[in-house]
């Protein structure tokens, strides 16, 4: 993944810093001033957030050759994030960092690469992070294993990349505060499928795999520090809290097995309260839960009990004010219910109304170039769908991709025979249609009506929906 910092960034650097003579500047250490810059290629927004636990920082616009720079008079050191919609990335500010990147938003996240100082480590955490994409796309077969099979296979797993960790530990000689943030990528990633495998093996096979598990196999919880601010943020924390949520609420007895079932997910909101007393990590933790829970149980009912509990644990203002639009938006998504009106364009780059081209019924299903696996199987089941229901018009929706990605995809597999649109404004789109699951369907009778506003495409049940 490292390339050559010379035939990428000199260029760059004698452009955007006139002192600098190189990538490796040394500073003062006598404040926290600290220079974030790059280019983005083949750019889809005018500019770059940076951002600090999810908030923004600054708006850094690009310049005629796509090139930002902008200087922090100070930057306290820790985590940041920045974004170019509709991609993000990490990036770590140690006192006096100063950092170029170069992304390409046709495979954003492979070809980020940072030059300055400060760079090593930044690389160190993209590499680590790419290898655990790596093996999350082999990670599903092995949760129908047993249970010797999977932890052999994910522990070596663990091995190789933890070489890689040390390694670069020793050859960089990053300070404890860094390795908070590298240590989290490694461990979480590991014990994420931990957590995952009990339930995702009983989902997949049938089978209740807990009464086999080692007496040791938790252990590792007793090492999460549930209360770090640092790591609130931090998506591979995030993740594991979750997943490590969904496996103790449904080891109650008294708990459905459906893991978005109301009983699951108030429990979840209880477990929290109770686990976690930083109340910033709390609300976080708790914002996740509410989140996640609305977008699959749309029982009207079930909605209003578990917001009661959500409000009475959350303390963060804006927050609530997330939650509450997304329950008042799954409540405009009711059956009978028109969808509201979004930006969408045809392959022509024609603006439409999907409420417009209604005429029969209808089944919307979404996708990304994000998601290739879920891409092409979600058209191959359409496919086959249309031949059993030839009365339904069956719509996809690409969201959350610029328009180069959007065609790129259409034009690698060529799926003939299905309508293609795309989300012009995919944070719109995810509001006011409640779009944050890829395997989300919309069904609408042939007025345009809503039918089913949140279907699964590959739910085994889904084809009553058609019936």
């Amino acid at each position: 993944m490292i390339k050559n910092y010379v035939k990428y960034f000199l260029p760059l650097s004698i452009v955007l810093f006139s002192t600098l003579t190189s990538c490796k500047r040394v500073f003062k250490e006598d404040n926290f001033v600290a220079y974030f810059g790059g280019e983005v290629l083949n750019p889809q927004e005018k500019y770059v957030l940076f951002l600090k636990d999810d908030e923004v920082i600054d708006t850094i616009y690009l310049d005629k050759n796509n090139r930002f720079m902008h200087k922090f008079d100070s930057l306290a050191p820790g985590l940041y994030s920045f974004k170019h919609n509709p991609e993000y990335q990490y990036v770590y500010f140690d006192k006096n960092d100063s950092l170029m990147v170069r992304v390409n938003t046709f495979d954003f996240d492979n070809s980020v690469v940072f030059c300055g100082r400060g760079d090593e480590k930044n690389n160190f955490l993209m590499e680590l992070y790419l290898k655990n994409e790596a093996d999350k796309d082999k990670m599903y077969d092995n949760f129908d294993k047993d249970v010797k099979s999977f932890i052999k296979n994910i522990d070596s797993s663990f091995a190789i990349r933890k070489t890689f960790y040390l390694k670069r530990k020793a050859e960089i000689g990053w300070d404890e505060n860094f390795d908070v943030v590298a240590k989290a990528c490694l461990d979480f990633h590991h014990i994420t499928k931990k957590e995952i495998y009990p339930y995702a093996h009983q989902f997949r096979t049938g089978e209740n795999i807990r009464t086999k598990l080692p007496s040791n196999y938790y252990e590792h919880r007793k090492e999460v520090d549930f209360e770090n601010a640092l790591l609130t943020n931090y998506s591979p924390f995030i993740k594991y809290v979750s997943v490590m949520l969904n496996n103790v609420a449904l080891q109650k007895d008294h708990l459905d097995l459906n893991e978005n079932s109301l009983e699951n997910n108030i429990e979840k909101l209880n477990i929290t309260d109770t686990l976690i007393k930083n109340q910033k990590v709390k609300n976080v933790v708790l914002n996740n839960v509410a989140m996640m829970y609305l977008l699959e149980d749309q029982n009207m009912y079930n909605n209003q009990k578990f917001i009661e509990r959500y409000l009475q644990l959350t303390t963060d203002k804006e927050n609530k004010k997330e939650i509450t639009e997304i329950y008042n938006s799954v409540q405009n998504l009711k059956v009978g219910n028109r969808l509201p009106k979004i930006e969408l364009v045809d392959t022509s780059y024609k603006p439409l109304d999907v409420n417009s081209i209604i005429n029969k019924p209808t089944v919307l299903f979404f996708w990304t170039s994000h998601a290739e696996s879920h891409f092409a199987a979600s058209h191959r089941k359409v496919m086959e769908l249309q031949t059993k229901y030839p009365d339904y018009e069956f719509i996809a929706i690409n969201v959350n991709d610029n328009v180069a990605n959007w065609k790129n995809a259409l034009k690698k597999y060529n799926f003939e025979g299905i309508k293609e649109l795309h989300a012009s404004d995919f944070e719109t789109a995810r509001k006011q249609w409640v779009i944050t699951k890829i395997h989300r369907i919309i069904i609408l009778n042939a007025d345009g009506t809503i039918k089913n506003g949140f279907a699964n495409l590959f739910d085994v049940n889904f084809e009553l929906n058609l019936k």
